[in-house]
C-alpha cells in the first residue's frame, strides 16, 4: 500500500482524538480498509499497524491534534466505521447470540473484553442474549459462580434474556447423544486412551468403529448404569463421533462427545455420571436456543469445525450460526489464569476474590469501574481477529478515559 505508514498513523490519530487521546488496532485496520487494504493482508500489517498505536497513544492530546492536522489530507475522504460494524444476514426478529463462560472460577477483565460486544450487538439489533455457564466438568465448577455469575452479568451486560445452566440439561444433551447413535454418527469406544491414539497416528479406524446400532445402544446403556456390576468404569468408554480418522489434523479425527466421570458434582451431586463435553454441550443448547451469530475466541475454530459437522448430520447445516473468531488481548502483567489466582489466594498472596490487584469483575466494581467503560472499549475494538499484547497499565488508561 502506498504511503502505508503515514496512512495508518493518520487513521490512528483519527481514532485517538475521537476517544479522548486513545487509538485501537482495530480501528486503525477498519480504517485502512477504506484505503485499500486487504483483509489477507492484515496479518502482513498487523505488527506495524501495533506499533504505530502504541506511539500515537504515548502523545498528549493536543499533540495528536497537530499531528493529524499535518496527515489528514492523505486519507480516504470516504466513510470510516463508527461504532460497531453491521452484521450479516440479520434476522427481522434480530439476533441471537450467548456468552459462555466456564465455571471454574469468577468472571474477571478477560470476561468483560469478550462478552461485552455481543450483549452490545443485540442491543443494536434486539433479540436475545443468553449467559451460558458450563459447568459439565464436575472437577473444575467454582460452586460460587452460579450466584457470582448472575450478579455480575446483570450489573455488566444488563439484557441477558436467560441464564442457562449445562448442568440442568443433562436429559437433553443424552437425548442428542442417542440420536448421534442411532444416526451411525457415533459410537461408543472402549480402547484405551494409548491405544485409541495410536489408530490416531496411524490414521487407522478403530475397531469400535464397526459397532453396529444395538452393540452401541447397549455400550451406551452399560455407560450411564449405576449399577456396580454390569456398568463401565471410569475412562474405560467414551462416546465418539464419526468424523474420519484419516482427517489431516489429527485433533479432528474421531472426536469425544461424552465420558464417565464419577466425582460429585457441586450442583447435581452423584445424579449424572456420563457428562458431555464441550463439543456436545455447546452444539445441542446453540441448535436449542436458535443461535443466530456467535463471537468467540481464535481458539475455538476447530471446535467450530467440529460443531459444523454435528449440524450437518442432523440435517442443520443450513442452521448454523454465522461465526467471528476474535483476537486475543494478552496481558503481561495480569493474572487471568483461574487456576493461578486460586493457588496465590490460598498461598496467601491475594485476600481474596474481591482483592482490587486482581482483575476480577469483583474487584473491578470495587475500584469504581462502571458497565459503559467496557461497552466503549469494546465498541472502540470492534470485530478484529488480530492478536494484540498490552500492559495492564495501558488498558487501564483507557478505561479510565472511558469511565469518566
Amino acid at each position: 500500500m502506498k504511503d502505508f505508514e503515514k496512512k495508518a498513523k493518520a487513521h490512528a490519530l483519527k481514532n485517538a482524538i475521537r476517544y479522548n487521546g486513545k487509538a485501537s488496532s482495530g480501528a486503525v485496520i477498519s480504517g485502512l480498509f477504506a484505503e485499500g487494504l486487504k483483509k489477507e493482508e492484515v496479518k502482513e500489517y498487523s505488527k506495524k499497524i501495533n506499533e504505530i498505536v502504541v506511539s500515537v497513544n504515548k502523545l498528549s492530546l493536543d499533540e495528536q491534534k497537530k499531528e493529524y492536522e499535518k496527515l489528514q489530507g492523505i486519507i480516504s475522504e470516504r466513510e470510516v466505521r463508527e461504532g460497531l460494524e453491521e452484521l450479516p444476514n440479520v434476522p427481522k426478529s434480530g439476533v441471537v447470540m450467548r456468552f459462555a463462560p466456564a465455571a471454574s472460577g469468577p468472571m474477571h477483565l478477560g470476561h468483560a473484553i469478550t462478552g461485552t460486544i455481543s450483549s452490545l450487538y443485540v442491543k443494536k439489533y434486539g433479540g436475545k442474549f443468553y449467559l451460558r455457564i458450563e459447568d459439565t466438568n464436575p472437577d473444575k465448577v467454582f460452586s460460587d459462580c452460579y450466584k457470582s455469575f448472575k450478579e455480575d452479568s446483570d450489573w455488566l451486560f444488563g439484557n441477558v434474556t436467560e441464564y442457562i445452566i449445562q448442568s440442568d440439561r443433562m436429559e437433553i444433551y443424552y437425548k442428542y447423544a442417542e440420536k448421534f447413535l442411532r444416526k451411525g454418527a457415533a459410537y461408543i469406544c472402549t480402547c484405551s486412551p494409548e491405544k485409541f491414539k495410536g489408530f490416531v497416528n496411524l490414521k487407522e479406524n478403530c475397531p469400535c468403529r464397526n459397532n453396529d446400532l444395538k452393540e452401541n445402544l447397549y455400550r451406551w446403556k452399560k455407560m450411564l448404569s449405576k449399577d456396580s456390576k454390569e456398568n463401565y468404569k471410569q475412562g474405560s468408554a467414551i462416546l465418539r463421533f464419526k468424523s474420519s480418522m484419516q482427517d489431516s489434523n489429527p485433533a479432528m479425527r474421531d472426536f469425544p462427545l461424552a465420558r464417565i466421570n464419577e466425582n460429585e458434582h457441586p450442583r447435581q451431586k452423584k445424579k449424572y455420571r456420563v457428562w458431555p463435553l464441550m463439543n456436545l454441550s455447546v452444539t445441542v443448547d446453540d441448535i436449542e436456543y436458535g443461535m443466530t451469530h456467535i463471537i468467540r475466541a481464535k481458539e475455538h475454530m476447530d471446535n467450530a469445525k467440529r460443531q459444523k459437522m454435528m449440524y450437518k448430520v442432523l440435517g442443520l447445516e443450513k442452521k448454523f450460526p454465522w461465526t467471528y473468531f476474535m483476537g486475543r488481548i494478552k496481558f503481561n502483567d495480569l493474572p487471568l489464569s483461574k487456576r493461578k489466582i486460586v493457588a496465590a489466594i490460598e498461598s496467601g498472596d491475594y485476600e481474596g476474590w474481591e482483592d482490587i490487584r486482581l482483575p476480577t469483575l469483583f474487584a473491578l466494581k470495587k475500584r469504581g469501574y462502571k458497565p459503559e467503560a467496557f461497552f466503549k472499549f469494546a465498541e472502540q475494538r470492534g470485530l478484529t481477529d488480530v492478536d494484540k499484547v498490552m500492559d495492564s497499565k495501558d488498558l487501564f488508561k483507557i478505561l479510565d478515559t472511558f469511565n469518566k
